[in-house]
């Protein structure tokens, strides 16, 4: 099992159906914001492409740890900063549903948990905290910790669905730990990549 990747058969069918709701909700919100602020133009599409691809890579690579599992990046800091919220869901989404149907990364049944994660709590946390903190700091900063807030509330909440379907409240305590553990690293490089970008000049407005 990957971290935050949740497999099939690990959540009660009230949660996962909760959660297929909460993400199918935001997928919906997400494609009428794109369609009435014109958001997806000719210009934009190259960029939602190639970051998606570069996002689906960066989940791939995964680093184990004790228990018999794994941690591996999440990039939804990064599509929500550089895409704004309503794009970087759409995007993640769209990577974790090719993940979960081609390479089995993720079940069937939890996808939309996975999507809650990843796609909706990371981008918009992500988003939310970079927008508040550039004002205030550099934005290789904001984009430190936004990338690593965005990781640790992902884990959280992976943990906190986890945890509602056994009952127990462990899975919360590990996803949170190892999470924030592997945000420094999520928080690095997206600050890396955002104070290049804004160095360079090719930071866009997604809004």
């Amino acid at each position: 099992m990957h971290i935050v990747h949740i497999p099939d058969g690990f959540l009660s069918l009230p949660v996962a159906l909760l959660s297929l709701l909460i993400s199918a909700a935001f997928l919906v919100l997400s494609v009428i914001k794109v369609r009435s602020k014109k958001l997806l133009t000719s210009e934009k599409v190259s960029i939602l492409t190639s970051l998606s691809a570069g996002v689906f890579i960066a989940q791939m690579i995964a680093w184990p740890i004790p228990g018999g599992t794994s941690l591996h990046l999440v990039g939804g800091a990064l599509a929500g900063i550089i895409m704004g919220p309503w794009l970087g869901i759409i995007s993640m989404s769209l990577v974790l549903l090719v993940q979960c149907l081609i390479f089995h990364d993720g079940g069937i049944t939890a996808l939309g948990a996975n999507i809650l994660c990843m796609g909706v709590v990371a981008v918009l946390v992500g988003y939310a905290t970079y927008r508040v903190l550039t004002r205030l700091v550099p934005n290789f900063v904001a984009g430190i910790t936004a990338g690593w807030l965005s990781l640790t509330l992902a884990g959280t909440a992976c943990g906190i669905i986890l945890g509602v379907s056994w009952g127990s409240a462990l899975p919360i305590y590990v996803m949170s730990v190892w999470h924030a553990i592997l945000g420094v690293v999520e928080g690095v490089i997206t600050g890396s990549v955002i104070s290049y970008l804004h160095r360079v000049g090719s930071i866009l407005r997604w809004e």
